[in-house]
């Protein structure tokens, strides 16, 4: 890359003229700003006491002289301490001429990095997938489909929450309330059906507290005596214990909810390569908990609990294990940990799940690190922000979450009747508008959801989402769409006729030649910092740039061949790096629009 040879040549600049030995990889330079001329900015104050020079002298220092060592500059100016150096416009345009036609630009080669599985969706099996849950799948995605594009080997996979006491609440509710219903009787999807059942347990239960605390009972033991909560306690006590009905139930419910998941993972575009159920998980995770007691790792109360103390790592006692040998989060979730490394061996873990558990990571790689296991310390917990609507926050128990299914429907139905507003596909077939739709409605959901730093918690509004103007999702489809137009009308059009020193390059036709170059640059910050947000960032920036190159300049129009070749290569290498950048987020782009 062009930035590597700039840093090399400017720490050899600084040896020859100030005897001071920087090294390239000590060299910062940056994006000229828009104001100035310049395609890469050096600042030069860090050198000032070797140079003992003022800003302005050092920096005109260090460019004359590159001016004459380095064959691809072309220009420098200062600006005070920051030297603006300006590459040739034979290098911008030998880089187009090399790449406009490479359907893998800016990927570094498969396979040349450390191996990484990345674990997401993780959802209960006694609700639907919903919005927060929407943001999980698109983020882990998103994230594995970098990381692959940086080079890594990598590896998907999702663990079920399929027991525990919140599935038993669904259960409880079913056998005492449904009357035999099922997702065929009730025409719900079988996630649907669950989950109606979870908000049904959560209203009797409710019920129950009111009435005990009005006999007299405190809150907290009417909590803990509702015979609801009893039921749904005893019946994970059956099911640890293998009782033929209890398993027989959770089965079939199961059975509903995962058909029903299936389907709005082909609507999301997401895919796993391995599933994991903690039902499966979390035996061989008690009996890392005996390991752990043998070895002194764990210890066990009174009560027959088992613990580990962590006061000394800065956090607190934490249970592995109940008094009734039933298992918690951390138990299984230390089985799945073994299982995913003996099958995949991954040097990294990472784990996409909500800021609400960021102590409990925290606790899992501690745990896995004094257990000695040689997976420990590439555990990364990749924690995001929760997804709030204006309206405030949702809650599954209460029924008030956006379901997954629905939202999606709502984005295509908004994604249609905008389409039809601006009145430009009519003509098409009435199956190729369902899947323009899609498209469109799906790519302004992922997109709005991937911009935002993981980190941040975000508001979601649908409205906003899919404007056809402004950093969303349908404006750098529309770009697309509009490239593709261009080429289509261009077809035929003798692209091997192309001299570049018969080009002159425009500040908007450069600045969309040095945007394309730092594609692979992007992808690997992406990488590094698990964010799909930078590669949001700067696919808008690239369509951006595009729209004022498209409106200050004649394409198909222009006379000058070579100008126009130009052009036409720069349309053909945007309009590839859009559907690169789209598709590593999962948002296809759409031909027509």
């Amino acid at each position: 890359m062009i930035q590597d040879i700039i840093k090399a040549q400017l720490a050899n600049a600084l040896q020859q003229l100030y005897k001071a030995d920087a090294g390239s990889q000590g060299i910062v330079i940056e994006e000229t700003s828009p104001d100035y001329e310049g395609d890469f900015t050096f600042v030069v104050f860090p050198y000032l006491k070797v140079s003992r020079k003022n800003p302005e002298q050092t920096a005109s220092e260090i460019g004359n002289y590159l001016k004459v060592t380095f064959t691809e500059l072309e220009s420098f100016n200062v600006i005070k301490g920051f030297l603006n150096l300006s590459v040739r416009t034979d290098y911008w345009l030998n880089f187009l001429f090399e790449n406009y036609q490479k359907e893998n630009f800016g990927k570094a080669e498969p396979n040349s990095k450390q191996a990484v599985l990345v674990e997401y969706s993780s959802p209960n099996t006694n609700k639907p997938l919903h919005l927060g849950h929407i943001r999980n799948n698109l983020l882990g995605f998103a994230v594995a489909q970098i990381l692959e594009a940086n080079g890594n080997i990598v590896k998907t996979c999702n663990l079920v929450n399929d027991r525990g006491i919140h599935i038993c609440k669904s259960m409880v509710a079913w056998m005492q309330l449904g009357n035999g219903e099922t997702p065929e009787s009730s025409g719900l999807k079988g996630d649907h059906l669950a989950g109606k059942y979870y908000v049904e347990f959560d209203k009797q239960y409710k019920k129950e507290i009111e009435s005990l605390r009005l006999s007299g009972m405190s809150i907290e033991d009417a909590e803990k005596k509702a015979p609801s909560i009893i039921a749904a306690q005893d019946l994970l006590v059956k099911w640890e214990a293998h009782d033929p009905e209890t398993i027989r139930v959770w089965k079939t419910m199961n059975d509903w909810v995962y058909a029903g998941f299936d389907e709005t993972y082909k609507k999301l575009g997401v895919r796993f390569d391995k599933f994991y159920y903690e039902s499966n998980t979390y035996l061989l995770g008690k009996e890392i908990v005996q390991e752990g007691l043998i070895n002194g790792v764990f210890f066990k109360k009174d009560d027959g609990s088992v613990w580990i103390d962590l006061t000394e790592d800065g956090l607190d006692q934490k249970l592995v294990l109940r008094a009734d040998g039933t298992s918690v989060y951390i138990t299984q979730d230390l089985g799945t940990a073994e299982l995913k490394y003996k099958d995949f061996g991954c040097e990294r873990s990472i784990y996409v799940v909500g800021n609400e558990q960021d102590y409990h990571f925290k606790v899992l790689k501690l745990i896995a690190s004094k257990l000695g296991k040689k997976y420990a310390p590439g555990i990364y917990h990749l924690s995001y922000g929760m997804v709030e609507l204006p309206h405030g926050k949702m809650k599954s128990r209460e029924g008030t979450v956006v379901d997954a299914d629905d939202l999606i429907a709502e984005m295509e139905h908004t994604a249609a009747e905008t389409t039809k507003a601006l009145g430009k596909m009519e003509g098409e077939s009435e199956a190729d508008l369902a899947i323009l739709y899609h498209t469109i409605g799906m790519g302004a959901l992922k997109y709005f959801l991937l911009k935002v730093d993981p980190k941040k918690k975000m508001m979601f509004n649908p409205e906003e989402s899919i404007d056809f103007q402004g950093n969303t999702g349908p404006f750098i489809q529309y770009t697309h769409a509009r490239i593709r137009s261009v080429l289509r009308n261009a077809a035929g059009f003798n692209k091997n006729s192309f001299d570049p020193k018969a080009v002159v390059l425009s500040k908007v036709e450069k600045e969309l030649l040095v945007k394309m170059y730092q594609y692979p640059l992007v992808i690997a910050e992406a990488a590094k910092d698990l964010s799909p947000g930078v590669l949001c960032n700067y696919v808008f920036e690239l369509a951006k740039i595009y729209s004022l190159f498209y409106h200050d300049h004649p394409i198909i129009k222009e006379p000058n061949p070579d100008q126009k070749t130009m052009r036409l290569f720069s349309c053909e290498l945007t309009a590839r790096i859009i559907k690169s950048a789209f598709g590593l987020l999962g948002i296809q782009v759409p031909e027509k629009m």
